[in-house]
């Protein structure tokens, strides 16, 4: 029997009984359609973190303090109170890989202006920071080398924070802001940035030079500082100007060889693989239970066909007294086999990417369904198709041709 033949007489036995085949190919369906959906999320929420990650600038590098002990008693990571504003600058002239740098000082605070008052993130900063985050300034300016050395009073507000204390759309130039009864005059405002690396608000921010921050609302004497951001020059040269930073700020802090850092260097790509770890972890949790649903699905293949080759006996028997093989049996009912999980898979990658773009639509999670996502899915299902039926036909093919027409 012709391969042709034996497609025609394939199709033709699942038209025969359209309600059976379209409740054994559901599960398939839903198995597939559960792949697509699972690895559609993964790749979005992956695809937003790496987004995120970008949005904080290209190229970045973090130096934050770090753990402080007192008594055994240990501050964690941020307490150290070993890094500061001269380890910019040894960076910055020793750090050939250093574009551009920025000391960093944080706080929060409740922050008055206008007759309104918000709780918010102050960020003492240096004036490269625009440059390092690739952030511009929408209105006004940012703060000058001058405002930091002489630590004014001077502040630079995101969208959010000016929405909230000056009206949405409003112009605050040259309003005055107060901060822990210190006067700030806001000089400019950033442009709409949006969520941050770690799911943070970036335009819920004010920014302020670092000395003004250290002396004016946190009382310190103008060294310590709580971070370094650095760009560096090139993608390429990260690796090499990660390991500059951290020789310099051993040598600067004296640290003995075998003593741990007082402080934590970070790349974009350690920020990504946290972020990323706890996804994709869910992800494959997620697709482990999509792939049991194709199991399943596979399962009811293989009873359906048992089933077909129980009720077919005697047309079998009639088959192979005519002069069909027990190899054109055996062809038969795999190609419907492997008919009701292809179908099934190929409608399954439709009703998937149908629940990805609804989750988008309507309830804005992102998600991204890749290529490779959709052949590994038909091509799992094929072979769930080729595993599970090859027995049902396998037992058809070893059927007796008399004892099959004698069969009731």
């Amino acid at each position: 029997m012709s391969l042709f033949m034996i497609f025609r007489v394939a199709l033709r036995a699942l038209r025969r009984n359209k309600m059976r085949t379209a409740l054994t190919m559901l599960g398939m369906i839903i198995g597939v359609a559960a792949v697509i959906t699972m690895v559609a999320l993964g790749n979005g929420a992956t695809r937003q973190i790496e987004e995120q990650v970008q949005s904080g600038g290209t190229n970045l590098i973090t130096v934050r303090a770090g753990n402080f002990s007192n008594h055994g008693v240990s501050g964690g990571m941020g307490t150290s109170p070993r890094l500061k504003a001269k380890d910019v600058d040894a960076i910055r002239a020793q750090v050939a890989g250093a574009q551009y740098l920025s000391a960093s000082v944080q706080t929060r605070d409740q922050v008055v202006a206008a007759g309104q008052n918000w709780f918010t993130r102050i960020e003492g900063v240096d004036v490269e920071l625009p440059l390092i985050r690739y952030w511009d300034v929408a209105d006004g300016a940012f703060f000058t080398t001058a405002d930091v050395n002489s630590a004014a009073k001077v502040a630079v507000i995101g969208a959010i924070v000016r929405d909230n204390l000056f009206g949405e759309g409003s112009d605050p130039i040259g309003q005055t802001i107060r901060i822990r009864n210190q006067s700030f005059k806001v000089v400019g405002v950033m442009s709409v940035k949006g969520s941050g690396s770690f799911g943070e608000d970036q335009d819920d921010t004010i920014f302020a030079p670092y000395t003004t921050v250290q002396r004016k609302l946190r009382g310190r004497d103008g060294t310590n500082i709580s971070g370094i951001t650095i760009a560096a020059r090139s993608a390429d040269t990260i690796v090499a100007t990660t390991t500059q930073i951290e020789e310099v700020l051993r040598a600067e802090h004296e640290l003995i060889d075998g003593q741990e850092n007082d402080f934590m260097v970070r790349t974009q790509d350690d920020m990504m693989s946290m972020l990323t770890s706890t996804t994709q972890t869910m992800t494959m949790f997620t697709l482990a239970i999509a792939v049991v649903s194709l199991v399943v699905g596979g399962i009811g293949i293989m009873n359906i066909m048992l089933v077909s080759v129980t009720e077919r006996t005697r047309e079998i028997g009639l088959r192979m007294a005519v002069g069909a093989k027990g190899q054109d049996v055996l062809w038969q009912f795999l190609v419907e086999a492997m008919a009701l999980s292809l179908v099934g898979g190929l409608l399954g990658v439709g009703l998937g990417f149908g629940i990805s773009q609804g989750l988008t639509q309507f309830l804005q999670w992102p998600t991204s369904v890749p290529p490779e996502a959709v052949v590994i899915s038909v091509g799992f299902a094929a072979v769930i198709g080729i595993v599970f039926g090859f027995y049902p036909a396998w037992k058809g093919a070893q059927l007796d041709p008399i004892e099959s027409l004698r069969f009731e």
